[in-house]
């Protein structure tokens, strides 16, 4: 395989890498393996504190805001809803620039505020334009002025007479076919009996048997 050279691709990276690092503790700031775990190290937390810097300079602007509010009795809370109330949009980076660089101007939007949370609510003109008026109701015909058509057609109709149903015929019982059934399983199962034999009589012995009998 032919031989591939970096050229002043490899060179420039490097120093772009110990550029970012230094001032680093010992090798970190002179040597390319440890400076490129540094860098990579630090640009991690750099991406974590771009968003935390957000969050914190946030509270600090609704501290001040609180704070100058307070002067004024009148909580935050209370104060930013008279804002809302009042249709004035300012963010609270720029309240809290006024609450400590121009407390007079501060203190009229307080005064703005707490003007439009006592006010009645307003009727937006949008929810009175919705409201259509009523119809007025139609006068009522006067007798005789009415057409023959109109009186037909007004008349009610007569209530259509339902068809009768026809009466239903009694249906003929029939016989339970159990019992016969029952009769015939049974006369089947018993067997018919045979008639009983006659014994014939027994015979009498006679006299000259007796006799042998005697003598033996």
């Amino acid at each position: 395989m032919p031989r591939v050279k970096r050229g002043s691709n490899r060179r420039q990276k490097r120093k772009k890498i110990l550029s970012r690092a230094k001032g680093y503790f010992q090798a970190k700031s002179k040597l390319y393996r440890y400076a490129r775990e540094a860098v990579d190290r630090s640009e991690k937390f750099a991406y974590i504190g771009r968003r935390l810097k957000k969050r914190d300079f946030r509270s600090l602007w609704i501290t001040r805001i609180g704070a100058a509010a307070e002067q004024h009795s009148l909580s935050y809370s209370r104060f930013i809803y008279g804002l809302k109330l009042a249709e004035i949009d300012l963010n609270r980076k720029m309240l809290s620039e006024m609450a400590v660089s121009d407390a007079d101007s501060f203190g009229k939007l307080v005064e703005l505020a707490k003007a439009a949370i006592e006010a009645p609510p307003k009727t937006t003109q949008a929810a009175a334009s919705s409201e259509t008026p009523k119809a007025a109701p139609e006068p009522a015909p006067t007798p005789g002025s009415e057409s023959p058509a109109e009186v037909e057609a007004a008349a009610p109709e007569p209530p259509a007479e339902e068809p009768k149903a026809a009466p239903k015929k009694p249906r003929a019982r029939k016989k339970p076919a159990a019992a016969d059934e029952s009769s015939e399983s049974k006369a089947d199962a018993q067997p018919a009996k045979k008639p009983a034999k006659k014994r014939a009589p027994a015979k009498k012995k006679s006299a000259a048997s007796k006799d042998d009998a005697t003598d033996t």
